[in-house]
């Protein structure tokens, strides 16, 4: 049954890329889409599709999977509901270094800038476990939670600052701020797709050891697993999937929170099955809202950012007043 509900969300993901691809300010017929893949001839509407809606869709496939799955690990390691790369500071720790890579050193290359995305992306993260577990009683939820929010708006502040101090960076990264992937090139995509392969096939290795850590330190020593080296890994895995999706389209919130909470209503407790859910829902759930976001305010596109704000916050204030245990 769950093998099933993989292949139809599968099918969904596909109709929605192929959807991304097709509608728009200019809607294309899907014989046309089809035709610019058998029958090139450099058309516009051909062009269009090759050069900007189809490296669109599948950047949002890719980054919407490896939110979601980080948001995933995040919920376990920290015992935390509303755990997620951007709630955590972990998204704006990644953005500030590319700013500050970007419009301070003049860093501009794709390499580069991935690179220093997923440093950033680790120091931020180690700053926020460091600060949530000191104490006697190590890390807790609400400590951790309250160190993710402080990172989160310290970076956040910085980052806003060194932007105002210089005018044409400001231009140049505001809606990449916000979180977008509009304009993107296949190039970029490839450049960060081992990065996101890498981080999601270490969290499908580490699907039966967070079922067991899902139920406690204490548990999980109990029955022989060593939690430090399963939370290293996670958290390298969450260190390359959330900064390389930064790279490509900035800090988009949100999706590491509600994915997560979905799939666990559909599928239960079993990590084997909620890991990949969480990739292939998280990729249609940005996908969808990328396409959603070009007719909020036609013909004006909304960053896609913007969406999953519109959609996270709400779900974001339930879990809290529902304060719902990962388990």
């Amino acid at each position: 049954m769950r093998i099933s509900g993989l292949a139809l969300f599968l099918l969904l993901l596909a109709v929605s890329i192929i959807c991304s691809i097709s509608f728009g300010i200019t809607d294309i017929p899907l014989a046309k889409v089809l035709e610019s893949f058998t029958h090139y001839t450099a058309s516009q509407d051909q062009l269009i599709i090759r050069t900007t809606r189809v490296p669109r869709a599948l950047i949002a496939a890719a980054v919407g999977a490896s939110l979601a799955v980080a948001g995933v690990l995040m919920q376990v390691i920290t015992r935390n509901p509303i755990a997620s790369p951007s709630t955590f500071g972990i998204n704006s720790g990644a953005a500030f270094f590319v700013v500050l890579a970007s419009g301070l050193l003049g860093i501009s290359g794709l390499q580069s800038l991935t690179w220093t995305a997923l440093i950033g992306a680790a120091f931020s993260g180690t700053i926020v476990f460091v600060l949530g577990s000191l104490g006697k009683d190590g890390m807790t939820p609400v400590k951790i939670t309250l160190a993710g929010a402080t990172i989160a708006s310290f970076f956040f502040s910085l980052t806003q600052g060194f932007m105002l101090s210089d005018g044409k960076m400001f231009d140049q990264v505001l809606v990449w701020m916000v979180g977008s992937v509009a304009g993107r090139e296949t190039d970029m995509l490839f450049n960060v797709l081992p990065y996101m392969t890498a981080g999601l096939i270490i969290a499908l290795l580490l699907s039966r050891d967070m079922n067991v850590l899902s139920m406690g330190d204490d548990v999980a020593k109990s029955l022989g697993q060593s939690t430090v080296r399963i939370k290293g890994l996670a958290s390298l895995a969450i260190i390359l999937l959330a900064g390389s999706s930064v790279a490509v389209a900035g800090p988009i919130a949100f999706v590491g929170i509600i994915v997560p909470h979905i799939v666990r209503y559909i599928v239960g407790t079993d990590y084997r099955f909620i890991i990949p859910y969480s990739a292939v829902i998280g990729g249609l759930l940005l996908v969808t809202a990328d396409l959603g976001s070009r007719y909020i305010a036609m013909p004006i596109e909304i960053p896609v950012g913007v969406t999953t704000a519109i959609l996270g916050v709400p779900f974001f204030v339930y879990i809290a007043r529902k304060g719902r245990h990962i388990g």
